[in-house]
């Protein structure tokens, strides 16, 4: 993908705090708390979320958040999968 630019998305922090309670509720993060033009990728929430468990077991916050905090990157690979089946049903269908 050399030569190719890709737009950023900056989101602010209340875009970024309502992903996760988005997600947690079985919405849809991309329509639902941003617009088009910022739209979030699966990999990328999960990587964010991951990384705020990794600062949460760092500075000691207590299980249940960090439980909390576990179960939303859970979510996030149950939608990551099953879109990753209904791209390939499609995928299929489309031979």
């Amino acid at each position: 993908m050399s030569g190719v630019k890709r737009k950023r998305s900056v989101l602010n922090v209340k875009q970024k705090l309502e992903i996760p309670l988005k997600l947690d509720n079985g919405e849809s993060a991309s329509t639902d708390v941003l617009n088009e033009e910022n739209a979030i990728s699966h990999s990328a929430a999960l990587q964010s979320v991951e990384t705020l468990s990794d600062y949460m077991g760092q500075r000691g916050f207590g299980y249940g958040d960090i439980t909390a905090v576990r179960k939303i990157c859970v979510d996030i690979r149950q939608e990551m999968n099953k879109e990753q089946k209904q791209r390939s049903i499609t995928d299929f269908l489309k031979q």
